[in-house]
């Protein structure tokens, strides 16, 4: 499977992308053509695998029937965009920079980030330890900003953008504000600068930290038991968190509810509630039309005069 999956980038990419960067002079993007072509076909077969084995579940064990087919489409576009490439690309592109810059001036410093699997010796050779203990990190990272886009109302008015959706589906994940996703992409890419993420094992935490939320977002009456709740991020216990008329600071996590166990925000109810945000504004129902209100909100937090 993987040899297979190698012929086909190959050929992606030897017959499509270099010829055409080659015909538009653009050959000083050949190595982040490369590796953009290999997240691409990478994202293409996760989508696949996760419409393969959620859509099902969805149409035999739904939590509600969607009444409007329209409003999850959008959803769709946000996830096509993220998953295939497109917009870890652009953010590696805007914010490789700073993050490069970085680096370089803490060479300059001697101070040289240290790896994890070197800090933690046992993880030496231990591919599946050391990247649950990747998966771990950045998960607390990923807690912490997620409480932050809760805490403060600047940050909120981008990430309602999320929680506006009120037919959750697996397609839901993704659909996020631009500009919170590039906070997000520049607060992971920090910390894998800080703890020497290996690529591999950063593009492997991603899909499948990608493949869990899809999911825990899924229109499915699903958990994993008293138990298993509290190890894994199911479906109900991110249906808690997006629910409508509800304390939206709970259950945080997007993989290991553990974090909510420790900092006070685990919430282990029983029920499937409907979701979305009391409030009722409009949210838009195009990309380009949530981006732009998202702007909008962020503007009129920071200038209250013009709400």
């Amino acid at each position: 499977m993987v040899e297979r999956f190698t012929q086909l980038h190959s050929w992606l990419y030897a017959q499509l992308l270099q010829p055409l960067l080659f015909r538009c002079d653009l050959m000083a993007w050949a190595e982040l053509s490369y590796e953009w072509s290999e997240l691409f076909l990478l994202g293409a077969v996760e989508v696949i695998v996760l419409w393969a084995l959620l859509r099902p579940l969805e149409a035999l064990f739904p939590v509600e029937r969607p009444e409007n087919h329209d409003a999850t489409h959008v959803d769709v576009v946000y996830t096509l965009l993220a998953r295939l490439g497109i917009l870890p690309i652009f953010f590696f592109i805007v914010l490789q920079p700073a993050v490069d810059a970085l680096h370089a001036a803490l060479r300059l410093h001697d101070i040289i980030p240290p790896n994890l699997e070197d800090l933690i010796p046992a993880l030496q050779n231990r591919t599946w330890l050391a990247l649950v203990a990747y998966l771990l990190l950045f998960d607390l990272l990923d807690y912490w900003r997620h409480r932050g886009e809760h805490s403060f109302r600047r940050w909120w008015a981008l990430h309602s953008v999320h929680h506006s959706q009120r037919q959750m589906t697996f397609w839901s994940d993704e659909r996020e504000h631009l500009l919170g996703q590039a906070i997000a992409a520049l607060l992971r890419a920090l910390l894998a600068l800080a703890i020497g993420v290996p690529p591999a094992q950063y593009l492997a935490v991603t899909l499948a930290t990608g493949a869990l939320e899809s999911l825990a977002h899924a229109n499915i009456r699903m958990s994993f038991g008293r138990l298993g709740d509290r190890l894994l991020v199911s479906p109900l216990f991110h249906r808690t968190h997006h629910a409508l008329h509800h304390n939206q600071t709970c259950n945080l996590a997007t993989v290991f509810p553990l974090w909510d166990i420790l900092f006070g925000t685990a919430d282990f109810s029983r029920l499937y509630p409907p979701t979305g945000i009391d409030d009722q504004q409009d949210y838009g129902r195009g990309f380009w039309q949530q981006q732009a209100l998202g702007l909008r909100r962020l503007f009129a937090e920071v200038d209250p005069g013009n709400r």
